[in-house]
C-alpha cells in the first residue's frame, strides 16, 4: 500500500470499508488455516488452504486500487482501477464461496464477510458516479 495516503482519501467511505474487509478476511484466513494446515492421512495437504491466502491477498488490493483511481488524472486509466476493483471483488466472493465448501470451523464466518462486500458493492457503485 502507498506510505502516504492524503486524508482526504483515507476518509473516504469506500476506502474505509476496503480496509474493515481486509480486516476481516485476514482474520477469517488465519481462523481457517489452522483447520486445513494439516496434512490428510494420505500425506497431501488440502488444496482449500490456498484459497485462504487468495482473499488476503485480493483484499490487501482493494484499497490502493482506490487510492490509484482517485489520484490518476485520465479517465481511460481510471476505468482500468475501477475495471480492476470490480475484478478483485468478485474474485473475493468466489473464494469465499470455495472456502465455504471446505472442512473448516472458520468457515461460519464466510457468510459475514460476503455481506460486507455487498456493502463494499453498494459503495463502489456510487463511489465511481464522483469519478
Amino acid at each position: 500500500m502507498l506510505s502516504t495516503i492524503p486524508s482526504h482519501l483515507s476518509d473516504l467511505p469506500i476506502y474505509k470499508k476496503a480496509m474493515e474487509i481486509y480486516i476481516l478476511s485476514r482474520s477469517i484466513s488465519s481462523f481457517i488455516q489452522y483447520d486445513l494446515c494439516n496434512l490428510r492421512p494420505d500425506g497431501t495437504e488440502d488444496s482449500d488452504i490456498y484459497f485462504s491466502g487468495d482473499i488476503i491477498q485480493q483484499s490487501v488490493s482493494l484499497a490502493p486500487v482506490i487510492v490509484n483511481a482517485e489520484l490518476e488524472r485520465y479517465s481511460d486509466k481510471k476505468h482500468k482501477h475501477i475495471e480492476s476493483l470490480q475484478n478483485l471483488t468478485n474474485l473475493l466472493y468466489k473464494n469465499s464461496y470455495r472456502l465455504e465448501q471446505s472442512n473448516s470451523n472458520g468457515k461460519d464466518f464466510l457468510p459475514i464477510l460476503r455481506s460486507e462486500l455487498k456493502k463494499f458493492k453498494k459503495l463502489q457503485r456510487n463511489w465511481m458516479l464522483t469519478l
